[in-house]
């Protein structure tokens, strides 16, 4: 909904009621008096008065009024320091429940607040000096900053970030998992190191990041401490699992999710299929019967498709025949899960973007000088991600009847 719209959500009777109320009075008078002295606390007024409009908009109801149209209720505020040209505005942010809800007016700062921390991710990685990352956010920010003021905000970002990669989590239905690599300096040596991410859908159907994991390998065992860790943070409910066939991965599943469901990437066993096709046998054609299986209408018409391909190739492929029989099997589980589900969680398509955001950030560092840098820029870019999916529409319909 745009700030036209939410203009439009209220007939001009309401908003001349506004005009005339006595916080619009208190802000005329105080720009009188004042002038440009008073321009920070004009704001805020005019600011907390236009956040509460917004919020009665999106839930077509003022406070306390009961309306057929209500989408959720006001909870309170809850209080934001906002950091302007004009000086720090107190700022009361509308809360609301059963309703997502977060003001239009603070979304662009918001964005811009989220691009500053990576910047300055980007910049504490890199080595550079606390002068230019001044300069460089003086800019940015529009007034002056300190290089106390930086080094603050250093030990700030990485105490936020710490927190958000261990905060609580709740029920998953689903979990997808992914990893990969990055160069790292680790004892004058630069070595390839696992950059593990786990993304979870919510009972609500939103995406969520759930953790980020930077280990000198996708060995078993750090598998397995990486999902100890979700789990210790509260994660349980999960009725499937997509991922790659990642080493060590299935070893850990076993160990950490006994009897959850495992579903293999479809899009990467096609890929897998390719490396197994001997000469004389065209690629085309196998691939072609290999989506038949995968886009198949239930498991039964699944597996006998399957068979099928297992029995044309066992006498001319034999070696293309078992390598069928023994891991395709494994990306059918799918078909186990509501069908409206099966489309999106199939394959591991949602981490393999958001793994992309991530290199688009990473390439600019081509060599991290330690794990730390890695997980710190990692981890700004996975929680903005996060908060933008929060504002998005469902990743998937939750109902299935």
């Amino acid at each position: 909904m745009t700030r036209r719209d939410y203009r439009n959500e209220f007939s001009t009777a309401d908003q001349l009621d506004l005009t005339s109320s006595d916080r619009f009075g208190q802000l005329l008078e105080m720009l009188v008096e004042s002038g440009f002295d008073g321009m920070a606390e004009a704001m805020e007024l005019l600011l907390n008065e236009a956040m509460k409009l917004e919020r009665s908009a999106v839930l077509h109801a003022r406070p306390y009024e009961r309306t057929p149209e209500r989408r959720g209720q006001a909870n309170g505020f809850k209080p934001k320091t906002v950091h302007t040209r004009v000086g720090d505005l107190e700022l009361a942010i509308p809360q609301t429940r059963n309703f997502p809800f977060y003001p239009s007016s603070l979304e662009q700062g918001q964005r811009s607040e989220r691009a500053l921390k990576l910047a300055l991710a980007e910049m504490y990685l890199q080595g550079v000096s606390t002068r230019k990352v001044t300069a460089v956010m003086e800019e940015l920010c529009g007034f002056d900053v300190t290089s106390m003021q930086v080094s603050r905000a250093v030990k700030a970002l990485d105490e936020e970030l710490t927190q958000w990669r261990n905060r609580p989590l709740d029920e998953i239905p689903y979990l997808l998992l992914d990893a990969r690599y990055e160069k790292v300096r680790i004892g004058g040596t630069v070595v390839s190191c696992a950059l593990l991410v786990a993304v979870g859908i919510r009972p609500d159907g939103q995406r969520s990041v759930l953790g980020v994991s930077v280990s000198l390998s996708e060995a078993e065992v750090h598998w397995r401490e990486f999902l100890a860790s979700l789990q210790s943070r509260g994660l349980h409910g999960v009725r499937m699992i997509t991922s790659d066939d990642h080493a060590g991965l299935t070893e850990a599943l076993a160990a950490r999710f006994p009897g959850v469901p495992w579903q293999r990437c479809q899009f990467h066993l096609a890929e897998n299929l390719l490396d197994h096709v001997p000469k004389g046998v065209s690629q085309d054609e196998v691939s072609g019967e290999l989506r038949s299986v995968f886009n198949a209408l239930d498991r039964a018409e699944a597996e006998r498709l399957l068979a099928r391909m297992v029995e044309k190739y066992a006498a001319s492929a034999p070696k293309l025949a078992a390598w069928l029989e023994g891991n395709v099997p494994e990306g059918l589980t799918v078909f186990d899960i509501p069908v409206k589900h099966r489309r999106r969680l199939r394959t591991n398509n949602l981490l393999e973007r958001l793994n992309r955001e991530i290199k688009r950030r990473t390439r600019v560092a081509t060599l991290f000088p330690n794990e730390a840098s890695l997980l710190r820029l990692a981890t700004a870019v996975l929680m903005e991600t996060d908060e933008e999916w929060q504002t998005e529409k469902r990743y998937l319909s939750m109902k299935t009847d």
